[in-house]
């Protein structure tokens, strides 16, 4: 499966789980600002793409968990480095490098984009 093919299946699972036009679902759109994603969401996004891509998704493995409540990882409201080592680790489909010159919170829904979960399926793929 190419990339386009990825792109659009994503796009058909976005469009249903979001609610959102086709045309909204680009590759730099992000999942929380652009499309308003909320945090329900991700669940029925992972089990569209599981759906999607035939492919199980594991708890935490598209999207952080525990990591940003972690004083090891998150301090005076920023990622430490230790913390975008781990989300780089468990995470190598996400470019962090927006969090790497802004590490406030704030910055981390703009990580969250389409390319973001293109990246994410093919890396599932090539590793089945």
């Amino acid at each position: 499966m190419d990339r386009d093919e990825i792109f659009t299946k994503i796009q058909e699972v976005l469009v249903d789980a979001l609610a959102v036009d086709e045309d909204e679902v680009t590759m730099t759109a992000t999942l929380f600002g652009d499309l308003g994603a909320e945090s329900i969401d991700v669940l029925d996004i992972a089990f569209k793409l599981e759906q999607a891509f035939g492919f199980k998704i594991a708890q935490g493995e598209l999207f952080p968990e525990g990591v940003m409540n972690d004083p090891e990882y998150v301090a005076e409201g920023k990622v430490t480095e230790k913390g975008l080592a781990e989300l780089q680790g468990k995470m190598p489909h996400f470019d962090l490098d927006a969090l790497k010159d802004d590490p406030r919170l704030e910055t981390i829904q703009n990580i969250f984009t389409v390319e973001t979960l293109v990246r994410f399926v093919e890396h599932k793929l090539a590793k089945a």
